[in-house]
């Protein structure tokens, strides 16, 4: 992998992790028409690392404050424990299924082409639902509405889908507002990619050496900060316009990914 295809990587990944159009099939789907291609699928997971510790930089004070307050705080622990069960269903599956999800989902552009289309669809319909919502603190999520966001979170392991998105759909149909929504999956990102990353770094160890390590460090790095760029004003951004722009990203992107599979054949 060249230099620059490692950056570009990774301002793509860290640019799309936290908004609903899915990193993962923006990457591979790059990765795919720039001929890159790495041991295990290792660089694309891993590099995620850097875009959590993006959502650690922005999120420091109030995750120290809510660290703090656990031993006395029955609402600090209440929501470390929905982060924690809202992350179980996706560990599950994705321990269970990561030799299918790496070595067979990972490596077919078109499904990751029809789900970006089909998930683009899916947000415009969400967010015209007149729906009142009932949650509007992600931090007063209870466990009972985060294993249920969850569960749509397993969703994701299916590349193209996103796991922001899966997870902000299933705030909003199940009574979240737009920028609770979109908190409680930056929250729920935390522990999902992390386990993801060390998953896949035990996994991958074998095939890891000097010259993939290097790549894997500066795709980490400009995750990092493309990462920080979007976590910051990604909320406000929701807020007003709602997520009918990301709708319409991943129904365009999808096409042109389809027509490019299409001319390539």
């Amino acid at each position: 992998m060249e230099t620059w295809q490692a950056i570009l990587l990774g301002i793509l990944e860290g640019l799309t992790e936290f908004i609903p159009v899915s990193s993962t099939g923006h990457v591979l789907l790059a990765g795919h028409f720039l001929g890159v291609h790495s041991p295990g699928r290792a660089f694309e997971v891993l590099i995620q690392l850097g875009a959590i510790l993006a959502i650690l930089a922005v999120y420091f004070g109030r995750l120290c404050a809510t660290a703090k307050a656990i031993p006395h705080s029955p609402q600090a622990r209440s929501f470390v424990l929905s982060v924690l069960i809202a992350f179980l269903p996706a560990a599950i599956a994705g321990a269970a299924l990561h030799g299918f999800i790496k070595g067979v989902l990972f490596e077919t552009p078109a499904l990751i082409c029809i789900m970006l289309i089909l998930g683009g669809f899916v947000l415009l319909a969400v967010d015209r639902l007149a729906v009142t919502p009932h949650y509007t603190e992600a931090m007063e999520f209870p466990p009972a509405l985060a294993l249920k966001i969850g569960l749509f979170q397993t969703l994701a392991m299916i590349p193209g889908v996103s796991r922001s998105g899966a997870t902000i759909v299933g705030g909003l149909l199940l009574g979240a507002d737009k920028r609770a929504a979109a908190e409680f999956s930056f929250f729920l990102a935390i522990p999902t990619m992390a386990g993801a990353f060390a998953f896949d770094l035990y996994k991958n160890w074998p095939t890891l050496d000097v010259s993939n390590a290097t790549p894997i460090v500066i795709g980490f790095v400009t995750a990092f900060l493309a990462a920080l760029v979007v976590v910051r004003v990604l909320l406000e951004f929701v807020s007003r316009h709602g997520y009918a722009p990301f709708g319409w990203w991943r129904i365009i992107v999808g096409a042109a990914g389809l027509a490019a599979l299409q001319l390539g054949h």
